[in-house]
């Protein structure tokens, strides 16, 4: 089944002090990140969206770009920018920091009956809890239904920003830990991009494991 990506890829990387979207973590003559995840989620669709503060710093990307719903409001505002033009009843959002996603974790997620409004893994240290916690769902790796949008909306204009509160508002089915580690027997995809040490971190999975 088609279905669109929307990339959330924010702007302000506070936590980095420089902007993470630039990073090139495969070497000088590699992609920049926010590069390698639109070329990453080309490989799956037709419909590639990216959801940013500052779309005229990135005229040459080869995706749709739109503003944040809602300025200064956080991946919220992204996710929903991103739904209210996808092409597809589904959409993939993936955080533009997650470069180690695994192919094969994302191609479970679309292989999973349809239908519903969203679905999400658990984080792998979320495993003790109850495996339909949206608390312990990990919102930027999940796919959504466009009827998702009326619901993050609301969550908006209630100055909520938790990733999660639309998760339950809807029809949200969850892929537990003990599920998604035959895709990702460590965990890579979790892995955010968020400080210096995660870029170290990141960069020694990335030359230990061609395939990231």
């Amino acid at each position: 089944m088609s279905i669109s990506c929307i990339i959330i890829a924010g702007g302000a990387s506070r936590r980095m002090g420089t902007d993470k979207r630039r990073l090139r973590l495969w070497g000088e003559r590699g992609p920049m990140l926010l590069e390698y995840m639109v070329i990453r989620a080309a490989r799956f669709s037709d419909d590639i969206v990216v959801a940013l503060n500052d779309p005229e710093a990135w005229s040459g990307l080869q995706a749709r770009l739109v503003r944040d719903e809602v300025a200064r409001s956080g991946p919220l505002a992204g996710l929903a920018a991103g739904l209210a033009v996808c092409r597809h009843e589904y959409a993939l959002a993936l955080a533009c920091d997650l470069p180690l996603v695994q192919d094969a974790l994302i191609d479970a997620l679309l292989a999973y009956p349809r239908p519903y409004d969203a679905l999400a893994p658990i984080r792998p240290d979320e495993g003790a809890r109850a495996p339909r916690n949206p608390q312990a769902a990990e919102p930027l790796l999940a796919i959504y239904r466009r009827t998702c949008l009326a619901a993050i909306r609301d969550c908006l204009q209630r100055g909520a920003r938790a990733l999660v509160e639309p998760l339950e508002m809807v029809d949200a089915r969850y892929l537990a830990p003990d599920i998604w580690r035959q895709y990702d027997p460590h965990g890579v995809s979790f892995i955010n991009v968020n400080n210096p040490e995660d870029v170290e971190r990141v960069k020694m999975i990335i030359a230990s494991s061609p395939k990231c």
